[in-house]
C-alpha cells in the first residue's frame, strides 16, 4: 500500500506515482499541509526559494502560483537547462505542482478582469509543458479577477485528463471575480465525474457564508466517489496571526479535509513562516511536524 506521505523520505515521496501520492495522502488522514507561493516574486529570503522556507517549516506538497509555464521565471533558481521542477524536487525533495487558470471569455464578472499571461492559463499548450517539465500536480483555480468559472474548470479536468499524469485539483477557494458560487455542490459533483483527484474548496473561516456543513457535505460527496478534499486560505488571512491559523485548522480538520493549504499573501509571497509552522502543529502535534523538517532530503 505504500507509505503515508507525513512518514515518507524524500526518495520515496519523489518515486510516488499519481495514485500513490493520492493513496499517500490518504493515510496521512488530515494531516498534509500544501503551501502556496508566488514563485516569481523576491522571496521573503533573497537567495533560496520561497519553496525551501515552506518546506522549512513543514510543507509537504509546494504550490506556485504567478507562474508562465512557457516563460518560467522561479526566483532563487537560474536553471538555464532542463527542467527547473527537477531542481526544486532536488532541494526541496517534495511533489512541486503549480495553479493554471481556466479562463472564461464569457463569465459574468463582478469586478474589472485582470487579464493574465498565456502561460498562466489553462490550455492545451500549457498543459502538455507541465507534463514535459515533470509536475507532480495541477491546481486548475483563480487568482483574483482573472475570470476563472466552474463551468471552465471542468472542462478542463476532461482536458488535462488526457495530456497530464499527475494528480489534478480543481476548484475555487474566492470567487476570483466571478458573480457565482464558490463550491457549488453540482460543480464539484462534476469536477469528480470529469476526472478530479481532489476537490479544492475554501476553507471554514475564509469565505463569507461558507459554514461547517457545507464543507461537510462536499467531504461526504468526495470521498464516497474516491476524491480527496483540499481546504484553502486563499484570502489574504494567511497572514493573520498564528491563533487564526489555528482555530481554521482545527475547524477544518473536524470537517474531513485531507490536506490543508496555506497561502502566499505574506512578505514575499508566502504565507508567513511562522504560520506554516503553527498549522503543522495544530493538525498533527509536534512529534509529526519535527519529523517533516528535520528529516533530511538525502533520505
Amino acid at each position: 500500500m505504500g507509505k503515508r506521505l507525513i512518514s515518507a523520505n524524500a526518495s520515496e515521496i519523489l518515486e510516488m506515482t499519481a495514485a500513490e501520492l493520492k493513496q499517500s495522502i490518504k493515510a496521512s488522514e488530515g494531516r498534509v499541509i500544501l503551501s502556496e507561493n508566488v514563485a516569481p516574486r523576491e522571496s521573503f529570503i533573497g537567495d533560496i526559494t520561497n519553496s525551501e522556507i515552506a518546506r522549512a517549516f513543514g510543507a509537504d506538497l509546494i504550490l506556485l502560483n504567478g507562474v508562465d509555464v512557457l516563460n518560467p521565471v522561479i526566483f532563487g533558481l537560474d536553471v538555464k537547462e532542463g527542467s527547473f521542477v527537477a531542481e526544486l524536487h532536488r532541494l526541496v525533495g517534495r511533489p512541486i505542482g503549480v495553479n493554471l487558470e481556466p479562463v472564461d471569455l464569457e463569465a459574468d464578472m463582478a469586478e474589472d478582469r485582470l487579464t493574465i499571461s498565456e502561460g498562466r492559463q489553462a490550455t492545451v499548450k500549457t498543459i502538455e509543458e507541465i507534463e514535459r517539465l515533470g509536475m507532480d500536480f495541477v491546481c486548475f483555480t483563480g487568482n483574483p479577477g482573472t475570470g476563472v468559472t466552474n463551468t471552465e474548470i471542468e472542462k478542463t479536468i476532461k482536458l488535462a485528463k488526457e495530456k497530464f499524469s499527475g494528480l489534478i485539483i480543481a476548484g475555487k477557494m474566492h470567487a476570483a471575480g466571478v458573480d457565482e458560487p464558490v463550491a457549488d455542490i453540482k460543480a464539484i459533483e462534476g469536477f469528480i465525474e470529469a476526472g478530479a483527484d481532489v476537490i479544492l474548496v475554501p476553507a471554514v473561516g475564509t469565505v463569507p457564508g461558507f459554514d461547517d456543513s457545507e464543507l461537510r457535505e462536499v467531504v461526504k460527496l468526495s470521498h464516497s466517489k474516491g476524491a480527496l478534499v483540499l481546504s484553502a486560505i486563499g484570502t489574504s488571512q494567511e497572514s493573520s496571526d498564528e491563533d487564526t491559523i489555528k482555530q481554521i485548522a482545527i475547524r477544518n480538520k473536524i470537517c474531513g479535509v485531507d490536506i490543508q493549504h496555506i497561502g502566499d499573501a505574506g512578505y514575499g509571497g508566502i504565507a508567513p513562516y511562522e504560520n506554516i509552522f503553527a498549522m503543522s502543529k495544530a493538525i498533527r502535534g509536534v512529534r509529526h511536524t519535527v519529523s517533516m523538517v528535520a528529516r533530511s532530503i538525502n533520505r
